[in-house]
């Protein structure tokens, strides 16, 4: 009988190779820089070949995913005060397959209601010009914005003295839709909440 990878397995072993290209343990001999001189003179092209041979094997992994029908999703929990929310994630190595986007679909709703109601009284930041830029917003341009998108993620940073609760709220592809990859059909809106009088961390 034939054995089938998981998400899990997928996971591991993309670490596994990444670690090897990192390395230098695998190369894309192939792989050429720009093709620019005046590009090609800041770019080492042993950087170029490694990048190159880990993205050709994700590609072999997603692939394997379409083929096998091994879902891309990972669940993450999130937790604020007393309140946790477990919600689910595409991987940011795997792709997302059709019920992975039924899945992150369903959940949208409970992670908005969450951060919602985790970040009462916080300053609400869009993030503007590929992350270079802030701009203050309300509540409810938060909410109008969450339902023009497709899905929703959650992410925090805490220390003693700071929290900032960033809230994606994304359409298309999960895999495409960060740094603006996949833009238009995929892509993300990031709002950011931090405590009165702070700054977000863009």
């Amino acid at each position: 009988m034939t054995e089938f990878y998981s998400t899990e397995d997928l996971i591991a072993i993309l670490n596994q190779e990444r670690r090897a290209c990192i390395r230098g343990q695998r190369l894309n001999l192939a792989a050429k820089a720009s093709g620019s001189p005046v590009i090609d003179q800041f770019l080492q092209i042993e950087g170029v070949q490694k990048f190159s041979a880990y993205q050709d094997f994700k590609a072999t992994v997603h692939h394997y995913q379409r083929e096998h029908q091994v879902s891309g999703v990972v669940w993450r929990t999130i937790t604020l005060g007393e309140k946790s929310l477990r919600f689910p994630v595409v991987d940011e190595q795997l792709i997302a397959l059709e019920g992975d986007m039924a899945i992150l679909k369903a959940a949208k709703e409970s992670a908005i209601a969450f951060w919602q109601t985790a970040t009462q009284g916080m300053d609400l930041y869009l993030i503007l010009n590929q992350r270079k830029d802030y701009q203050q917003i309300q509540m409810a341009e938060a909410i109008a914005i969450a339902q023009r998108t497709e899905w929703a993620s959650l992410m925090k940073w805490e220390k003693h003295d700071f929290l900032e609760i960033v809230l994606q709220l994304g359409w298309g592809k999960p895999e495409e839709a960060a740094y603006k990859r996949g833009w238009p059909t995929s892509g993300s809106e990031y709002i950011h909440a931090v405590k009165p009088g702070a700054k977000p961390i863009c």
